[in-house]
């Protein structure tokens, strides 16, 4: 296998699909403006993303091995590639609904095949969190790519313009150029067959007994959630910057690119970060300086009166302030999801991601429709103050992942030798 050329399309796949998903906080902002779908209806948008990702996980992934990971990138960046052109030709909110239920299946299939597919051509523990790290790292450059690509083709003066559905021409067009990069890839997957498979339904129950693992529950409860704070502020965030700190719509979305640049640095340095020193006390670290972020910085975005001449010069404190919580965000969901898939055999990547795959999707779910309820029920700084409650319970299940990690030797990835 040539490790390069699958890496390079490991991080476009990530790349593409870190556009679409991270997407819906802009496509919620401008349903409302477009629509005048209110803020509860509007969130519905992160259901139709996230819980097929949930239900296709379940389903699907124990038997991805067999199905062939090559195949299942291919048909979701067909799927996604299909679905963006429906938003220009078709526009809607029905619409958006299908293009994230569409976008949820294919990054289910892409996101179990991509993660199994790192541990065919990672050598040990060391590179599996190096590529890891990279990967998530290159998604996070294609969520703060997102933002800036959809801001260009936002009218600021006209919110009810439609304009900025033709970027979704765009989109397709990647998905396409995507595709054909995988297509023309060779992917040697032999070593992700289990030993002892007895065919789809009992590998589906070889993923459900994986569950019952203490170590696999906590590993859980602590994704669900980080990706319930991620979600709850990625998605927000556009909206809190309009509505809060009074800044014009395509200014909001730009904006939010701060906060999606300080996960993309935040995860592409982790890698460095995690060789030299132990995770626990880096990714706690890190859980404490979020709560600080937040309670240093939604105290200053209170009282901001409306500028129409508001600039990048002019901007509330806060706008600037708050995305850097990203930094800290960053090293999280990668050095947990390492330190859990690299202590199990290459066979058992595919349920466990799909495991991972589910309880994110659930906790991106729950974070999207909390955080919309309260913004529109009371207001957005109760709504961010409120991360502060998961942020502390997730602070306890890393402390109760560590201790059973320490119970669980690590089984280390097996030596592969390396091919040009």
């Amino acid at each position: 296998m040539n490790k390069h050329r699958i890496l390079l399309a490991l991080f476009l796949i990530y790349f593409v699909f870190a556009i679409l998903l991270n997407s819906v906080g802009t496509v919620i902002l401008q349903m409302i403006h477009n629509y005048g779908i209110d803020k509860g209806a509007a969130s519905v948008l992160e259901g139709f993303k996230d819980l097929p990702i949930a239900v296709v996980s379940f389903f699907v992934a124990a038997s991805l091995p067999r199905f062939g990971y090559k195949k299942a990138m291919l048909a979701a960046l067909a799927i996604v590639a299909c679905a963006t052109l429906a938003m220009p030709l078709l526009p809607g909110f029905a619409t958006a609904k299908l293009l994230f239920l569409c976008v949820g299946v294919a990054f289910a299939l892409a996101k179990v095949s991509v993660y199994a597919t790192v541990g065919l051509v990672a050598r040990d523990r060391k590179q599996h969190a190096g590529i890891t790290n990279t990967l998530e790292g290159f998604f996070m450059v294609g969520v703060l790519s997102a933002y800036w690509i959809f801001g260009l083709f936002i009218d600021s003066a006209n919110p009810r313009a439609t304009g900025w559905l033709n970027v979704y021409w765009l989109l397709s067009a990647l998905c396409a150029a995507t595709f054909v990069l995988v297509l023309a890839t060779p992917i040697d997957e032999s070593a992700a067959a289990a030993p002892d498979s007895r065919g789809p339904a009992a590998d589906f129950v070889a993923m459900l007994r994986l569950f019952l693992r203490p170590l696999v529950c906590v590993f859980v409860l602590t994704a669900f959630l980080y990706v319930l704070v991620e979600q709850a502020l990625g998605t927000w965030l556009p909206t809190f910057n309009n509505e809060i700190l009074k800044l014009p719509t395509a200014m909001s979305v730009q904006v939010t690119s701060i906060y999606a640049g300080c996960l993309a640095v935040g995860r592409l340095s982790a890698g460095i970060v995690m060789r030299r020193l132990n995770w626990y006390p880096v990714l706690s670290f890190c859980m404490l300086a979020m709560g600080a972020i937040v309670l240093l910085a939604l105290p200053l975005a209170r009282d901001i009166a409306h500028d129409p001449h508001v600039g990048w010069a002019t901007a509330p404190v806060a706008a600037f302030l708050f995305p850097l919580i990203g930094l800290f965000m960053a090293p999280i969901y990668p050095g947990i999801n390492s330190v859990m898939l690299s202590s199990l055999p290459r066979h058992q990547h595919a349920p466990m991601t799909g495991l991972l795959v589910i309880f994110s999707a659930l906790g991106g779910t729950t974070g999207s429709l909390i955080t919309g309820y309260v913004f529109g029920r009371f207001n957005g700084h109760f709504a961010f103050y409120l991360t502060l409650v998961p942020v502390a319970l997730m602070l306890g299940s890393l402390y109760l992942f560590k201790r059973q990690v320490d119970r669980a030797p690590a089984q280390a990835l097996e030596v592969v030798a390396e091919t040009a």
